[in-house]
């Protein structure tokens, strides 16, 4: 189909909220930056895939790597001594079209300096209400949804009671009889069941996720059994992911080796590892906060759209 997705109407508004999201940050000093989509590194995380393509021939047609997020090269701007930045731009993930996925999307990803990941989640609920003109968030624990919802606490299970619980839920398959991975397991129950319950009159804030699930967070302090992440969601939709960020480049660099180990024993393949982030995080990242929201999905929601492909002009498939 050659026609656009996406109404002249539509596209007006889409323009005006990016516009007001570019007044927010104006306000707050963020200063607005650009980094490569290119990069010679990428993420490792097992539930991540990145395309990539081959380089020029001035660098030895070496495979360069489409960015699932800016994230990597933002922090290097950090390190660099920008200060509280932003940035609106392309990302891609190698990941199958559906209701809120395109291969190729629109991220708003910002980072604090000074922030820890609450004064972060403050900032976001002001954003979406700047945005979205709609009521406070509710902030509630990843163990407090599970033991509200499933009566689980997700920081002391194990798979017998994972499993039975999906049983409970009528969520079965012969996968999840041979799955071994608790993360997996935790992560299908929050999405069948606790996400489709929260968020539906105002966003919600879920944060102080597994420590097994935290990504490029700082563990905390006060509970190692949990890290300093937290996501956004609002009417069914996942908008954002944030972290109190991890700025301890050696631990940084055990978790890329083991994601790389868990994707080869899941039989897909270990992903070249960032260097330059790394060697950025040795000479030092401030300590800050940062946070990647979804803006098609944020426009789903201002705009009253049940599906992603409302939002954009052209989806992967009519490119």
């Amino acid at each position: 189909m050659w026609q656009a997705n996406l109404s002249w109407e539509d596209a007006k508004k889409r323009a005006e909220i990016i516009a007001t999201i570019r007044q927010f940050f104006t306000t707050r000093e963020v200063i607005e930056v650009e980094t490569p989509l290119l990069s010679h590194g990428t993420v490792t995380d097992v539930h991540l895939d990145a395309f990539s393509t081959k380089a020029y021939p001035a660098i030895d047609n070496k495979l360069m790597y489409l960015q699932t997020s800016p994230e990597f090269a933002m922090k290097r701007l950090l390190a660099s001594g920008f200060q509280s930045i932003y940035q609106i731009c392309k990302a891609f993930r190698y990941e199958d079209s559906g209701r809120f996925h395109n291969a190729e999307f629109t991220m708003l990803e910002w980072y604090r300096l000074g922030f820890d990941h609450y004064a972060l989640m403050d900032e976001v609920d002001e954003l979406l209400q700047y945005v979205l003109a709609c009521e406070p968030s509710d902030k509630f624990t990843y163990q407090q949804l599970f033991q509200t919802y499933l009566n689980i606490d997700p920081l002391n299970t194990d798979l017998n009671e994972l499993k039975a619980c999906l049983a409970a839920n009528d969520i079965l398959g012969d996968w999840i009889t041979a799955e071994k991975d608790l993360d997996v397991l935790l992560q299908v129950l929050f999405s069948e069941v606790i996400e489709r319950q929260i968020g539906k009159e105002r966003p919600v804030m879920v944060y102080h996720y597994p420590s097994s699930q935290a990504a490029l967070a700082k563990i905390s302090k006060e509970d190692n059994r949990v890290a300093e992440r937290f996501e956004c969601y609002f009417h069914g939709i996942e908008l954002a992911n944030g972290f109190h960020e991890l700025v301890n480049a050696s631990e940084q660099a055990e978790r890329f080796k083991q994601d790389n180990l868990k994707r080869k024993a899941i039989g897909k393949p270990e992903m070249p590892i960032d260097d330059n982030f790394l060697q950025a995080l040795e000479v030092g990242l401030p300590k800050c906060a940062g946070v990647a929201l979804g803006v098609d999905r944020l426009l789903m929601i201002a705009l009253k759209k049940t599906s992603i492909e409302k939002v954009l002009t052209f989806t992967t498939e009519n490119a």
